[in-house]
């Protein structure tokens, strides 16, 4: 709830954030007085006034658009001095998503929220824990010649996750990892050795980081997730495709905080039985039928 402000409060406010928004901009009295289009002593008598007086609605619309800065901000009615069109921008941005890992985005992210609590629900399998030949099958297809620069970005992720003091929970749903345990869908066509090896990197590496890193495997028939990661309080980011759509502003990353907590308690899989849950999808993998339809890398 807004805090009620006396008017003589208000009017005080006012002025004084219209000087400092006069001296941090340059704009002397006498060109703020052309620009808003008022004779200049108005504008003076206005700054010297000590009583209750506010400007009307249109001269602080004015002052807001000279000035650069919000008419909430200069009438107290809000702490941010951006504009709406400044504070949106910052707040949410959809810059461009690679179909290769390789993603300087994501790693700068990745860079900007060490220390922080890393929350990520892939599109598929996390790339940072994929074996070389796994990579290779998956990305060759839509990345061509930057294959390298896949697997190059893989190996650096994991190991800027085995350095940093952030700790990692990746939330998978079970279906995900017995289809690919199956070759199944967008796994058809997977070697059995390469869907094996696989498998047992899943296993060791949870083995081997944990607690850094935590595995979630959830029920995707009782609570579903769009892919997305949550770097600590600082940004969530929702993985579309070609974008991503980058939040900001707090309440947004709460929000997308508490779904990815909803993930965790969801999960089927005590942390303790992970070892085992994959030495029976490795188990799986060696006697499950191979899928008649060919590979599917259109995901």
């Amino acid at each position: 709830m807004m805090r009620k402000i006396d008017k003589r409060d208000r009017a005080r406010l006012f002025r004084d954030r219209l000087v400092a928004a006069m001296d941090r901009t340059g704009i002397t009295q006498a060109a703020l007085a052309r620009r808003t289009g008022v004779d200049r002593s108005t504008l003076s008598q206005l700054l010297k006034d000590q009583g209750a007086r506010l400007p009307n609605a249109q001269l602080v619309a004015e002052c807001s658009a000279a000035l650069g800065v919000s008419a909430d901000w200069l009438l107290g009615l809000s702490d941010f001095p951006e504009q709406a069109a400044a504070l949106v921008a910052a707040a949410i941005s959809m810059p461009e998503a690679s179909r290769a890992m390789g993603d300087d985005q994501i790693f700068a992210w990745h860079q900007e929220a060490a220390g922080y609590k890393i929350r990520h629900v892939p599109s598929g399998l996390p790339d940072m824990l994929k074996t070389t030949d796994m990579l290779r099958w998956e990305y060759a297809p839509a990345v061509g010649k930057t294959i390298e620069q896949a697997i190059g970005a893989s190996a650096d992720r994991l190991g800027w996750m085995q350095q940093s003091k952030s700790d990692y929970e990746i939330a998978l749903p079970l279906s995900e990892l017995d289809s690919f345990a199956r070759g199944q869908g967008y796994y058809a066509g997977l070697p059995v050795d390469v869907r094996q090896d696989q498998l047992r990197r899943f296993r060791d590496l949870h083995d081997q980081l944990y607690p850094a890193l935590r595995l979630h495997l959830f029920d995707k028939r009782a609570v579903y997730s769009a892919p997305v990661t949550v770097f600590g309080p600082l940004l969530a980011v929702i993985y579309l495709g070609r974008n991503y759509i980058a939040f900001r502003d707090t309440e947004r990353v709460t929000a997308i905080t508490r779904h990815f907590d909803m993930l965790v308690r969801g999960s089927k899989i005590g942390q303790g039985d992970m070892a085992a849950h994959f030495d029976a999808l490795i188990r799986l993998a060696a006697t499950a039928e191979p899928a008649s339809d060919g590979p599917d890398h259109s995901r």
